[in-house]
């Protein structure tokens, strides 16, 4: 492996972890089933951060995207 597949294999590893978290930080858009989705309000409280949300729906796709990129560009590196 050359310095350079190294360097946009940590960068493809930096992005998917960013990635996931961008993914598993948004808050659900569906109400649940019941007696779990009840429980989920009293602990996280009815109101979640919406600024927060915000900024994450638009970072997602941003993220994604060049998630998506760095994969390519890596193919045509090792290939």
């Amino acid at each position: 492996m050359t310095g350079l597949e190294i360097t946009f294999g940590i960068i493809l590893i930096v992005f998917a972890v960013f990635l996931v978290a961008a993914v598993l930080l948004q808050s659900s858009k569906d109400q649940g089933m019941g007696v779990i989705a009840g429980a989920g309000e009293s602990f996280l409280g009815k109101e979640r951060n919406s600024r927060l949300d915000k900024l994450l729906n638009k970072i997602t796709p941003i993220i994604a995207g060049a998630f998506a990129i760095l994969v390519l560009v890596m193919y045509l590196i090792v290939e």
